[in-house]
């Protein structure tokens, strides 16, 4: 029987604490009780447990024998912000997919009141990417960054192979990069950037701009995705020649 796995909001050597919503849905939903087994992540480990006391908001665990995790892919997804109920899915499924970072970036042609509401959403974001990666069963949590303006993102340093999809692009696909990244990094995962443009793409001059700080243009191929679909397809394409 597959063990339930939680991620603990503190922890030390050998104990792990739920609190807030978490340790409400166990404690009275749930109905845990001392000696209950389950899997908890604690410091991107995961640990078997068992519930040692449960109170109204705080469950804790003493943790046992440590399970061997998987862990994140290297990779960061740069979304332009879009729709707010098809970002959300695009998180959720990163998540599950093992992104290790998702930056949300202010695009030219990013609607103006999702960009002036996007600070407010951010939590939000980590709340769904939170439940993403308990439901998934991952060892770790992506990292949310905050929303900045596209040029603020591209400008700033980076580590990696940066990547950027580009309708335009033709020559290059998103496999053969990675590919190539693969072959050089020798017997370690290289870390990449891939960069999503907004519904409309991007405009001229922030395709000027990824050129400019050398960011590499690729495809997928000659259809055209939303941006929810694009940013999936990459990561699968990423994650099927990186795991």
């Amino acid at each position: 029987m597959t063990r339930r796995r939680w991620i603990a909001d503190r922890w030390d050597e050998t104990t792990a604490v739920l609190t807030g919503a978490q340790a409400a849905h166990l404690g009275r939903v749930l109905r845990a009780q001392p000696g209950v087994e389950a899997d908890v992540v604690a410091g991107g480990r995961v640990f078997h447990a068992v519930v040692e006391t449960v109170a109204p908001e705080e469950i804790c665990f003493r943790l046992g024998e440590e399970a061997e995790a998987a862990p994140a892919l290297p990779v960061t997804l740069v979304m332009s912000i879009y729709k707010f109920d098809r970002m959300e899915w695009a998180i959720e499924k990163a998540t599950e997919m093992g992104v290790a970072t998702i930056a949300p970036v202010i695009a030219q042609r990013t609607e103006k009141h999702l960009a002036q509401a996007a600070a407010k959403r951010v939590e939000r974001w980590r709340r769904i990417a939170h439940e993403a990666a308990q439901q998934s069963r991952r060892s770790d949590v992506p990292e949310i960054v905050d929303p900045v303006s596209l040029a603020t993102y591209v400008k700033a340093a980076h580590e990696g192979l940066r990547l950027v999809l580009a309708e335009q692009e033709r020559q290059h696909s998103l496999r053969r990069a990675v590919e190539a990244a693969l072959e050089s990094a020798g017997g370690e995962l290289p870390r990449l950037e891939l960069a999503i443009g907004p519904e409309g793409g991007w405009s001229p001059s922030e395709e000027a701009l990824f050129a400019e700080q050398r960011w590499k243009a690729v495809t997928l191929g000659p259809r055209i995705l939303r941006a929810e679909t694009a940013a999936m397809t990459a990561l699968a394409v990423a994650a099927a020649w990186m795991e």
